[in-house]
Protein backbone atom coordinates (compact mmCIF):
# COMPACT_ATOMS: atom_id res chain seq x y z
CA UNK A 1 0.00 0.00 0.00
CA UNK A 2 1.56 3.43 -1.22
CA UNK A 3 2.38 5.63 2.20
CA UNK A 4 0.81 8.34 3.17
CA UNK A 5 2.75 11.91 3.37
CA UNK A 6 0.90 14.86 5.12
CA UNK A 7 2.50 18.48 4.52
CA UNK A 8 1.75 21.18 6.68
CA UNK A 9 2.07 24.45 4.14
CA UNK A 10 2.21 25.38 0.72
CA UNK A 11 5.29 27.31 0.79
CA UNK A 12 7.88 27.12 -1.47
CA UNK A 13 9.31 24.47 0.58
CA UNK A 14 6.29 22.63 1.25
CA UNK A 15 5.18 22.40 -2.70
CA UNK A 16 8.83 21.38 -3.78
CA UNK A 17 8.85 18.67 -0.92
CA UNK A 18 5.19 17.55 -2.17
CA UNK A 19 6.67 17.55 -5.53
CA UNK A 20 9.54 15.36 -4.75
CA UNK A 21 7.48 13.00 -2.70
CA UNK A 22 4.84 12.82 -5.23
CA UNK A 23 7.26 12.05 -7.64
CA UNK A 24 9.23 9.09 -5.36
CA UNK A 25 6.13 6.92 -5.23
CA UNK A 26 4.42 8.41 -2.15
CA UNK A 27 0.25 9.80 -1.97
CA UNK A 28 0.93 13.28 -0.65
CA UNK A 29 -1.60 15.75 0.67
CA UNK A 30 -0.90 19.67 1.35
CA UNK A 31 -2.85 21.52 3.87
CA UNK A 32 -2.53 25.10 3.41
CA UNK A 33 -4.12 27.80 6.14
CA UNK A 34 -4.33 30.73 3.04
CA UNK A 35 -6.31 30.07 -0.54
CA UNK A 36 -3.27 30.57 -2.48
CA UNK A 37 0.14 28.93 -3.10
CA UNK A 38 3.37 30.26 -2.12
CA UNK A 39 3.48 31.39 1.63
CA UNK A 40 4.93 34.54 1.20
CA UNK A 41 5.74 34.07 -2.31
CA UNK A 42 2.64 35.05 -2.65
CA UNK A 43 0.50 38.08 -4.62
CA UNK A 44 -1.48 41.35 -4.12
CA UNK A 45 -4.72 41.89 -6.20
CA UNK A 46 -5.83 45.21 -6.36
CA UNK A 47 -7.49 47.84 -8.91
CA UNK A 48 -6.32 45.64 -11.70
CA UNK A 49 -2.70 45.89 -10.36
CA UNK A 50 -0.87 42.42 -9.24
CA UNK A 51 2.16 42.70 -6.91
CA UNK A 52 4.43 39.92 -5.71
CA UNK A 53 3.60 39.96 -2.08
CA UNK A 54 7.46 38.59 -0.85
CA UNK A 55 10.46 37.77 -2.93
CA UNK A 56 10.80 39.50 -6.31
CA UNK A 57 14.50 38.52 -7.44
CA UNK A 58 15.27 35.34 -8.61
CA UNK A 59 19.02 34.01 -8.01
CA UNK A 60 20.64 30.91 -9.01
CA UNK A 61 17.40 29.77 -11.47
CA UNK A 62 18.66 26.60 -11.89
CA UNK A 63 17.38 25.59 -8.51
CA UNK A 64 14.38 26.47 -9.59
CA UNK A 65 14.15 24.49 -12.75
CA UNK A 66 15.61 21.50 -11.07
CA UNK A 67 12.07 20.76 -9.96
CA UNK A 68 11.07 20.33 -12.85
CA UNK A 69 13.53 18.66 -14.49
CA UNK A 70 13.53 16.21 -11.34
CA UNK A 71 9.43 15.04 -12.80
CA UNK A 72 11.24 15.23 -16.57
CA UNK A 73 9.28 18.48 -17.36
CA UNK A 74 10.88 21.62 -19.09
CA UNK A 75 11.05 24.39 -16.75
CA UNK A 76 10.04 27.08 -19.68
CA UNK A 77 6.93 25.32 -20.04
CA UNK A 78 6.00 26.36 -16.26
CA UNK A 79 8.90 29.75 -15.45
CA UNK A 80 9.65 30.88 -18.74
CA UNK A 81 12.75 33.30 -17.82
CA UNK A 82 14.79 36.22 -19.10
CA UNK A 83 17.60 37.48 -17.40
CA UNK A 84 18.31 40.78 -16.53
CA UNK A 85 21.14 42.86 -17.71
CA UNK A 86 21.93 45.98 -15.91
CA UNK A 87 20.35 43.62 -13.20
CA UNK A 88 19.43 46.90 -10.78
CA UNK A 89 20.06 50.68 -10.32
CA UNK A 90 21.49 52.19 -6.95
CA UNK A 91 21.12 55.63 -5.57
CA UNK A 92 22.95 57.07 -2.74
CA UNK A 93 21.34 59.58 -0.62
CA UNK A 94 24.17 62.33 -0.58
CA UNK A 95 24.58 61.51 -4.76
CA UNK A 96 20.56 60.63 -5.62
CA UNK A 97 21.60 62.37 -9.18
CA UNK A 98 24.02 59.95 -10.07
CA UNK A 99 22.85 56.46 -9.76
CA UNK A 100 25.15 53.48 -10.55
CA UNK A 101 23.62 50.54 -13.13
CA UNK A 102 25.09 47.14 -12.04
CA UNK A 103 25.65 44.89 -14.65
CA UNK A 104 26.60 41.41 -14.06
CA UNK A 105 28.87 41.27 -17.87
CA UNK A 106 32.48 41.26 -15.99
CA UNK A 107 33.43 43.93 -18.05
CA UNK A 108 30.60 46.02 -18.25
CA UNK A 109 30.55 46.04 -13.98
CA UNK A 110 34.27 46.87 -13.72
CA UNK A 111 33.93 49.38 -15.75
CA UNK A 112 31.52 50.60 -12.75
CA UNK A 113 33.50 49.73 -9.76
CA UNK A 114 36.15 51.74 -12.06
CA UNK A 115 34.41 54.70 -11.59
CA UNK A 116 33.12 54.45 -8.36
CA UNK A 117 36.34 53.88 -6.59
CA UNK A 118 39.34 53.00 -9.14
CA UNK A 119 41.56 51.88 -6.32
CA UNK A 120 38.94 49.80 -5.17
CA UNK A 121 39.06 48.03 -8.72
CA UNK A 122 41.92 45.17 -7.80
CA UNK A 123 40.04 44.97 -4.21
CA UNK A 124 36.79 43.80 -5.73
CA UNK A 125 38.21 41.50 -7.79
CA UNK A 126 40.29 39.85 -4.92
CA UNK A 127 37.09 40.13 -2.96
CA UNK A 128 35.43 37.71 -5.51
CA UNK A 129 38.41 35.53 -5.51
CA UNK A 130 38.23 34.73 -1.89
CA UNK A 131 34.03 34.27 -1.40
CA UNK A 132 34.21 32.15 -4.87
CA UNK A 133 36.60 29.88 -2.91
CA UNK A 134 34.67 29.76 0.15
CA UNK A 135 30.87 29.88 -1.84
CA UNK A 136 32.14 26.01 -3.68
CA UNK A 137 33.03 24.79 -0.33
CA UNK A 138 29.90 25.70 1.25
CA UNK A 139 28.13 24.57 -1.68
CA UNK A 140 29.85 21.21 -1.67
CA UNK A 141 29.70 20.46 2.07
CA UNK A 142 27.63 22.79 3.64
CA UNK A 143 24.32 23.78 2.35
CA UNK A 144 23.33 21.10 0.41
CA UNK A 145 23.39 18.11 3.05
CA UNK A 146 21.40 17.31 6.08
CA UNK A 147 23.46 17.48 9.77
CA UNK A 148 21.56 14.81 11.73
CA UNK A 149 23.85 13.86 14.16
CA UNK A 150 27.27 15.43 16.00
CA UNK A 151 29.51 13.60 14.56
CA UNK A 152 28.21 14.99 10.82
CA UNK A 153 29.77 17.92 11.34
CA UNK A 154 32.39 17.55 14.19
CA UNK A 155 34.59 15.36 12.45
CA UNK A 156 38.33 16.01 11.33
CA UNK A 157 37.56 16.11 7.68
CA UNK A 158 34.25 18.64 8.30
CA UNK A 159 35.91 20.56 10.95
CA UNK A 160 38.91 21.47 8.16
CA UNK A 161 36.08 22.35 5.71
CA UNK A 162 34.64 24.65 8.23
CA UNK A 163 37.95 26.60 9.04
CA UNK A 164 38.33 27.52 4.88
CA UNK A 165 35.14 29.53 5.62
CA UNK A 166 36.54 31.50 8.08
CA UNK A 167 32.84 31.59 9.75
CA UNK A 168 33.95 34.13 12.31
CA UNK A 169 34.77 37.02 10.74
CA UNK A 170 31.85 39.47 9.90
CA UNK A 171 30.48 40.44 6.48
CA UNK A 172 31.57 44.16 7.01
CA UNK A 173 35.13 43.35 8.80
CA UNK A 174 35.53 40.84 5.92
CA UNK A 175 34.77 43.32 3.18
CA UNK A 176 37.06 46.17 4.90
CA UNK A 177 39.91 44.24 4.14
CA UNK A 178 39.37 44.64 0.12
CA UNK A 179 37.00 48.18 -0.36
CA UNK A 180 37.33 51.10 0.89
CA UNK A 181 35.18 53.16 -0.74
CA UNK A 182 32.27 53.53 1.51
CA UNK A 183 29.59 53.62 -1.34
CA UNK A 184 30.79 50.42 -3.07
CA UNK A 185 31.06 48.76 0.54
CA UNK A 186 27.44 49.27 1.07
CA UNK A 187 26.66 48.02 -2.32
CA UNK A 188 27.64 45.13 -1.27
CA UNK A 189 27.33 44.39 2.42
CA UNK A 190 23.65 45.24 2.22
CA UNK A 191 22.58 42.15 0.19
CA UNK A 192 23.16 40.24 3.86
CA UNK A 193 19.11 41.81 4.16
CA UNK A 194 18.43 39.31 1.46
CA UNK A 195 18.38 36.63 4.29
CA UNK A 196 17.21 38.85 7.26
CA UNK A 197 20.77 39.48 8.96
CA UNK A 198 23.37 42.62 9.38
CA UNK A 199 26.37 42.98 8.09
CA UNK A 200 27.83 43.55 11.54
CA UNK A 201 27.11 40.43 12.71
CA UNK A 202 26.11 37.81 10.16
CA UNK A 203 28.93 35.53 9.17
CA UNK A 204 31.54 37.00 6.19
CA UNK A 205 30.48 33.96 4.07
CA UNK A 206 26.89 35.70 3.19
CA UNK A 207 28.89 37.86 1.39
CA UNK A 208 28.33 35.20 -1.42
CA UNK A 209 25.25 36.70 -1.98
CA UNK A 210 26.39 39.95 -4.35
CA UNK A 211 28.42 37.43 -5.54
CA UNK A 212 26.54 35.09 -7.08
CA UNK A 213 24.87 37.89 -8.57
CA UNK A 214 28.06 39.48 -10.19
CA UNK A 215 29.08 36.02 -11.39
CA UNK A 216 26.02 34.28 -12.39
CA UNK A 217 23.09 37.14 -12.78
CA UNK A 218 19.87 37.40 -11.63
CA UNK A 219 16.33 36.64 -13.79
CA UNK A 220 12.81 37.27 -14.24
CA UNK A 221 9.99 35.34 -14.49
CA UNK A 222 7.13 36.03 -16.93
CA UNK A 223 3.96 36.97 -14.47
CA UNK A 224 6.63 37.47 -11.31
CA UNK A 225 7.45 35.44 -8.49
CA UNK A 226 3.88 33.97 -7.99
CA UNK A 227 4.41 32.21 -11.32
CA UNK A 228 6.90 30.02 -9.28
CA UNK A 229 4.38 28.49 -6.97
CA UNK A 230 1.86 28.53 -9.28
CA UNK A 231 3.96 26.26 -11.56
CA UNK A 232 4.54 24.03 -8.23
CA UNK A 233 1.24 23.65 -7.85
CA UNK A 234 0.41 22.70 -11.57
CA UNK A 235 2.83 20.30 -11.41
CA UNK A 236 2.01 19.06 -7.54
CA UNK A 237 -1.35 18.43 -8.82
CA UNK A 238 -0.56 16.66 -12.14
CA UNK A 239 1.53 14.46 -10.87
CA UNK A 240 -1.59 13.03 -8.83
CA UNK A 241 -1.33 15.10 -5.20
CA UNK A 242 -3.86 16.92 -3.81
CA UNK A 243 -3.96 20.29 -2.12
CA UNK A 244 -6.61 21.50 0.71
CA UNK A 245 -6.97 25.62 1.05
CA UNK A 246 -8.27 27.71 3.56
CA UNK A 247 -7.49 24.87 6.59
CA UNK A 248 -5.81 25.72 9.54
CA UNK A 249 -3.86 22.81 10.94
CA UNK A 250 -4.41 22.54 15.15
CA UNK A 251 -1.18 20.03 15.79
CA UNK A 252 0.87 17.28 14.35
CA UNK A 253 -0.62 14.07 15.95
CA UNK A 254 2.49 12.49 17.90
CA UNK A 255 1.83 9.05 19.80
CA UNK A 256 4.71 7.37 21.46
CA UNK A 257 7.47 9.68 19.80
CA UNK A 258 5.63 8.65 16.45
CA UNK A 259 4.30 11.74 14.46
CA UNK A 260 0.65 10.15 12.77
CA UNK A 261 -0.65 12.66 11.43
CA UNK A 262 -2.01 16.25 11.68
CA UNK A 263 -5.59 17.17 13.64
CA UNK A 264 -7.80 19.72 11.52
CA UNK A 265 -10.85 20.70 13.34
CA UNK A 266 -10.80 18.57 16.10
CA UNK A 267 -10.23 15.16 13.74
CA UNK A 268 -7.12 13.22 13.30
CA UNK A 269 -6.23 13.20 9.62
CA UNK A 270 -3.72 10.20 9.53
CA UNK A 271 -0.71 9.68 7.75
CA UNK A 272 2.53 7.38 7.85
CA UNK A 273 5.04 10.80 7.56
CA UNK A 274 4.34 14.49 8.29
CA UNK A 275 6.38 17.50 6.46
CA UNK A 276 5.84 20.41 8.04
CA UNK A 277 6.62 24.05 6.37
CA UNK A 278 5.42 26.33 8.98
CA UNK A 279 7.87 28.40 10.68
CA UNK A 280 9.69 26.43 12.48
CA UNK A 281 9.41 28.21 15.91
CA UNK A 282 5.58 28.80 15.21
CA UNK A 283 5.26 25.11 14.78
CA UNK A 284 7.47 23.86 17.66
CA UNK A 285 5.48 26.58 20.25
CA UNK A 286 1.83 25.74 18.60
CA UNK A 287 1.63 22.16 16.50
CA UNK A 288 4.27 20.37 18.57
CA UNK A 289 2.20 20.31 21.34
CA UNK A 290 4.07 16.97 22.92
CA UNK A 291 6.65 18.25 25.62
CA UNK A 292 9.31 15.43 24.94
CA UNK A 293 8.74 15.82 21.15
CA UNK A 294 10.16 19.09 21.49
CA UNK A 295 13.32 18.02 22.32
CA UNK A 296 15.66 21.22 23.27
CA UNK A 297 13.52 23.54 21.32
CA UNK A 298 11.04 24.52 24.21
CA UNK A 299 9.22 27.45 24.18
CA UNK A 300 11.80 29.36 26.49
CA UNK A 301 14.43 28.18 23.66
CA UNK A 302 12.12 29.18 20.73
CA UNK A 303 11.60 32.80 22.81
CA UNK A 304 15.64 33.22 23.16
CA UNK A 305 16.63 32.65 19.63
CA UNK A 306 17.35 35.41 17.53
CA UNK A 307 15.39 36.26 14.93
CA UNK A 308 15.90 38.08 11.49
CA UNK A 309 14.73 41.76 10.65
CA UNK A 310 11.19 41.92 9.12
CA UNK A 311 9.74 44.36 6.33
CA UNK A 312 7.07 47.21 6.02
CA UNK A 313 5.96 46.73 2.03
CA UNK A 314 3.45 49.10 0.02
CA UNK A 315 1.97 48.26 -3.03
CA UNK A 316 1.39 51.32 -4.89
CA UNK A 317 -1.02 51.16 -7.63
CA UNK A 318 0.22 54.09 -10.25
CA UNK A 319 -2.03 56.30 -12.73
CA UNK A 320 1.03 56.72 -15.19
CA UNK A 321 4.66 54.53 -16.34
CA UNK A 322 7.60 55.75 -15.36
CA UNK A 323 9.34 55.68 -18.79
CA UNK A 324 12.68 58.12 -16.51
CA UNK A 325 13.28 54.77 -14.27
CA UNK A 326 14.84 52.54 -16.10
CA UNK A 327 15.05 49.34 -13.95
CA UNK A 328 12.87 46.60 -12.33
CA UNK A 329 15.41 46.48 -9.63
CA UNK A 330 16.25 49.72 -8.27
CA UNK A 331 18.05 50.51 -4.17
CA UNK A 332 18.20 53.14 -2.47
CA UNK A 333 20.63 54.07 0.61
CA UNK A 334 20.18 56.91 2.92
CA UNK A 335 23.76 58.93 3.71
CA UNK A 336 24.18 56.98 6.98
CA UNK A 337 23.75 52.94 6.12
CA UNK A 338 25.80 52.16 9.20
CA UNK A 339 22.90 53.96 11.57
CA UNK A 340 20.20 52.57 9.49
CA UNK A 341 21.31 49.03 9.71
CA UNK A 342 22.37 49.51 13.41
CA UNK A 343 18.38 51.06 14.20
CA UNK A 344 16.89 47.95 12.17
CA UNK A 345 18.50 44.98 14.61
CA UNK A 346 18.47 47.82 17.39
CA UNK A 347 14.54 48.09 17.35
CA UNK A 348 14.69 52.05 16.79
CA UNK A 349 12.37 53.38 14.65
CA UNK A 350 14.12 54.40 11.80
CA UNK A 351 14.58 58.06 10.10
CA UNK A 352 15.57 58.03 6.65
CA UNK A 353 15.70 54.56 5.88
CA UNK A 354 17.52 52.74 3.00
CA UNK A 355 14.59 51.07 0.97
CA UNK A 356 13.71 48.92 -2.45
CA UNK A 357 11.75 49.91 -5.15
CA UNK A 358 10.53 47.03 -7.70
CA UNK A 359 8.35 47.82 -10.99
CA UNK A 360 7.83 44.65 -12.35
CA UNK A 361 5.23 45.77 -14.52
CA UNK A 362 8.37 47.14 -16.77
CA UNK A 363 8.95 43.53 -17.62
CA UNK A 364 5.66 42.03 -17.40
CA UNK A 365 2.90 45.00 -18.53
CA UNK A 366 -0.21 42.68 -17.84
CA UNK A 367 0.71 43.16 -14.22
CA UNK A 368 -0.80 46.71 -14.35
CA UNK A 369 -3.51 48.42 -16.16
CA UNK A 370 -2.62 49.50 -19.89
CA UNK A 371 -0.20 52.54 -19.55
CA UNK A 372 0.24 52.01 -15.92
CA UNK A 373 2.83 50.74 -13.21
CA UNK A 374 2.43 49.38 -10.34
CA UNK A 375 5.52 50.29 -7.33
CA UNK A 376 6.51 47.81 -5.06
CA UNK A 377 8.55 49.23 -2.14
CA UNK A 378 10.68 47.24 0.28
CA UNK A 379 11.58 48.93 3.62
CA UNK A 380 13.77 46.35 6.16
CA UNK A 381 12.69 47.63 9.53
CA UNK A 382 12.66 45.47 13.38
CA UNK A 383 10.91 42.34 13.68
CA UNK A 384 8.08 42.53 16.07
CA UNK A 385 10.12 41.27 19.35
CA UNK A 386 13.21 43.66 18.97
CA UNK A 387 11.06 47.16 17.88
CA UNK A 388 10.36 49.19 20.41
CA UNK A 389 7.25 50.83 19.15
CA UNK A 390 3.91 49.85 17.99
CA UNK A 391 2.73 48.99 14.71
CA UNK A 392 -0.37 51.05 13.84
CA UNK A 393 -2.28 53.45 11.74
CA UNK A 394 0.33 56.20 12.32
CA UNK A 395 3.49 54.07 12.20
CA UNK A 396 2.14 53.30 8.70
CA UNK A 397 1.87 56.31 7.56
CA UNK A 398 5.25 57.80 9.35
CA UNK A 399 7.24 55.07 6.88
CA UNK A 400 5.19 55.72 4.30
CA UNK A 401 5.44 59.45 3.99
CA UNK A 402 9.19 59.09 4.83
CA UNK A 403 9.14 56.85 1.46
CA UNK A 404 7.65 58.94 -0.49
CA UNK A 405 9.55 62.09 0.67
CA UNK A 406 12.68 60.20 -0.47
CA UNK A 407 11.77 59.05 -3.81
CA UNK A 408 10.74 62.57 -4.68
CA UNK A 409 14.33 63.19 -5.13
CA UNK A 410 14.77 61.01 -7.73
CA UNK A 411 14.33 61.92 -11.28
CA UNK A 412 11.00 60.29 -12.18
CA UNK A 413 9.58 60.28 -8.91
CA UNK A 414 9.04 63.48 -8.28
CA UNK A 415 5.40 63.95 -8.22
CA UNK A 416 4.87 60.15 -7.03
CA UNK A 417 2.57 61.52 -4.31
CA UNK A 418 -0.31 62.89 -6.59
CA UNK A 419 -0.04 59.83 -8.35
CA UNK A 420 -1.28 56.70 -6.72
CA UNK A 421 -4.31 55.24 -7.25
CA UNK A 422 -4.29 52.11 -5.10
CA UNK A 423 -2.80 51.58 -1.92
CA UNK A 424 -1.69 48.44 0.07
CA UNK A 425 0.32 47.84 2.92
CA UNK A 426 2.21 44.44 4.73
CA UNK A 427 3.81 45.14 8.21
CA UNK A 428 5.33 42.81 10.35
CA UNK A 429 2.12 42.13 12.31
CA UNK A 430 0.96 40.70 8.86
CA UNK A 431 3.66 38.40 8.37
CA UNK A 432 3.26 37.09 11.62
CA UNK A 433 -1.15 36.58 11.34
CA UNK A 434 -0.88 35.63 7.45
CA UNK A 435 1.62 33.51 7.61
CA UNK A 436 2.81 32.51 11.11
CA UNK A 437 6.33 34.00 10.83
CA UNK A 438 7.47 34.10 14.16
CA UNK A 439 7.62 37.63 15.46
CA UNK A 440 6.97 38.80 12.27
CA UNK A 441 10.53 37.85 11.00
CA UNK A 442 10.31 37.78 7.42
CA UNK A 443 13.50 35.59 6.77
CA UNK A 444 12.66 33.40 9.95
CA UNK A 445 15.44 32.46 12.14
CA UNK A 446 18.57 34.85 12.05
CA UNK A 447 21.53 32.80 10.06
CA UNK A 448 24.32 33.87 12.98
CA UNK A 449 27.02 31.62 13.44
CA UNK A 450 25.19 29.92 16.88
CA UNK A 451 22.35 29.53 14.30
CA UNK A 452 23.72 28.18 10.91
CA UNK A 453 24.63 24.64 9.77
CA UNK A 454 24.76 21.69 12.40
CA UNK A 455 23.59 24.27 15.20
CA UNK A 456 20.30 25.23 12.86
CA UNK A 457 17.21 23.90 13.27
CA UNK A 458 17.38 20.55 11.09
CA UNK A 459 14.84 18.60 8.75
CA UNK A 460 14.78 15.88 11.03
CA UNK A 461 13.04 16.07 14.53
CA UNK A 462 15.14 15.20 16.94
CA UNK A 463 12.72 13.88 18.99
CA UNK A 464 9.99 12.61 17.10
CA UNK A 465 10.34 9.60 13.99
CA UNK A 466 8.75 10.40 11.07
CA UNK A 467 8.58 14.12 11.65
CA UNK A 468 10.57 16.63 9.37
CA UNK A 469 10.58 20.48 8.87
CA UNK A 470 11.78 22.69 6.15
CA UNK A 471 11.80 26.60 5.30
CA UNK A 472 13.59 28.96 6.25
CA UNK A 473 14.17 28.96 9.85
CA UNK A 474 15.54 25.15 9.06
CA UNK A 475 19.14 24.72 7.46
CA UNK A 476 20.34 25.59 5.35
CA UNK A 477 18.44 28.72 5.87
CA UNK A 478 16.18 31.59 4.02
CA UNK A 479 16.27 32.77 0.58
CA UNK A 480 13.87 30.92 -2.48
CA UNK A 481 17.52 28.94 -3.62
CA UNK A 482 18.06 28.05 -0.20
CA UNK A 483 14.63 27.07 0.99
CA UNK A 484 14.19 25.21 -1.96
CA UNK A 485 17.50 23.08 -1.01
CA UNK A 486 15.81 22.39 2.24
CA UNK A 487 13.18 21.24 0.83
CA UNK A 488 15.42 18.41 -0.84
CA UNK A 489 17.39 17.89 2.51
CA UNK A 490 13.86 17.11 3.90
CA UNK A 491 12.91 14.71 1.14
CA UNK A 492 16.25 12.98 1.58
CA UNK A 493 15.92 12.85 5.17
CA UNK A 494 12.26 10.69 4.97
CA UNK A 495 13.45 8.54 1.76
CA UNK A 496 16.92 7.79 4.34
CA UNK A 497 14.19 6.73 7.20
CA UNK A 498 11.91 5.05 5.10
CA UNK A 499 13.87 1.78 4.16
CA UNK A 500 11.02 0.39 1.91
CA UNK A 501 12.07 3.01 -0.51
CA UNK A 502 15.72 2.59 -2.57
CA UNK A 503 17.94 5.79 -1.67
CA UNK A 504 18.77 5.86 -5.28
CA UNK A 505 16.30 7.67 -6.16
CA UNK A 506 18.80 10.88 -6.07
Amino acid sequence: MTKKVMVIGAGVAGLASAIRLQHAGYTVEIVEKEALPGGKMNRIEKDGYQFDLGPTIVMMPELYKEIFELCGRDPDDYIPMEKLDPMYRVYFGDKVDQPYDISSDLTTLMQTIEGISEEDAEGFLDYLKEIYKRFTIAKKYFIQRPFRKQTDFFNPFMLKQAMKLKTLDNADHFLDKYIKNEHLKQMISFQTLYIGVSPYNGPSLYTMIPMIEFLYGIWFIKGGMHTMATAMERLFLELGGSIQYNTTVEEIAIENGVAKGIYLDGHKREADFVVCNADFPFAMKNLVKNTEAKGKYTDKKIDSMKYSCSCFLMYLGMDRKYEEVEHVHNFVFNENLDQNLHDIFAGNKLEDASFYIHIASKMDPSLAPEGKDGLYILMPVSDLSTANYEWNDETIQYYRNSILQAMKRIKGFETIDQEIVSETYMTPKDFAAKFNAYNGACFGLQPTLSQSNHMRPQSKATHCDNLYFTGSSTHPGAGVPIVLLSAKIAVQELLHDDKEILFDYY
